[in-house]
């Protein structure tokens, strides 16, 4: 809302700590409903197949995609890092020798 006052300052350290909580707020729901999600997965797993190796292997895989949804931040920058320092190695080809059959191929 505009003011007419031209002594009213607006501070934008406000819109950001509501952006900034709001952010907050959203992620931890995505992480909430991937947990909700494993949890019913387990249980159809465990449903469908009557099998705890089914159930213990459910288990295991929804584990592993709760760790990277809440370490996604690290795990990008570790991305990052590693196509950043594989990009410095040059690339030598050899070429095969020629043999009396023709041409190296």
């Amino acid at each position: 809302m505009h003011t007419t006052d031209p002594n009213t300052v607006i501070l934008a350290s406000d819109i950001l700590t509501w952006a900034d909580s709001k952010t907050t707020a959203v992620g931890n729901l995505v992480k909430a409903v991937a947990a909700v999600m494993v949890i019913v997965a387990i249980i159809g797993a465990y449903w469908r197949t009557k099998s705890w190796v089914a159930t213990a292997v459910a288990f295991l895989l929804g584990a592993l995609v709760l760790w990277g949804i809440v370490n996604m931040p690290s795990l990008q920058s570790k991305v990052g890092s590693e196509i950043n320092s594989a990009g410095t190695h040059t690339v030598q080809v050899l070429a095969l020798p020629a043999t009396d059959d023709g041409p190296a191929q």
